[in-house]
């Protein structure tokens, strides 16, 4: 028997699917399990706010980054990008992993392309 706790400081037996099977058939099993699945629910959920804006100031980061690298730096990032996601497409990996390397390179590309359509220079924020 294992005894597991939750941040929230909650205590439970790692038995209760087996306790539930045991004592009243696949239908306490059944509400075992669904009873597991909702507090992990609850648990991301309460944790999604927080979630939601640690990515959007990462991302506001990196854009301000990106927008303020130099033509050569971006070119060399998107290059690298490009040389990564098509090293995982040849060897193999899964295309999730291929699309995700592809999301920095699509940034910086669009970057450098409105900069050189716009005539913009890299502005320095700081």
């Amino acid at each position: 028997m294992t005894t597991t706790s939750n941040e929230l400081g909650e205590t439970s037996s790692g038995r209760d699917a087996a306790d539930a099977s045991q004592n009243g058939g696949p239908a306490e099993t059944a509400r075992a399990v669904a009873g597991n699945v909702a507090n992990a629910a609850e648990q991301a959920v309460s944790k999604l706010p927080e979630a939601t804006q640690s990515t959007r100031a990462a991302v506001e980061e990196a854009n301000r980054a990106i927008q303020s690298g130099s033509d050569e730096a971006l070119m060399a990032g998107t290059t690298l990008s490009v040389g990564l996601a098509l090293g995982l497409l040849l060897g193999g990996a899964n295309r999730l992993l291929v699309i995700l390397a592809l999301i920095p390179a699509a940034a910086m590309g669009f970057t450098l392309l409105d900069r050189s359509q716009t005539g913009r220079t890299p502005v320095k924020r700081g």
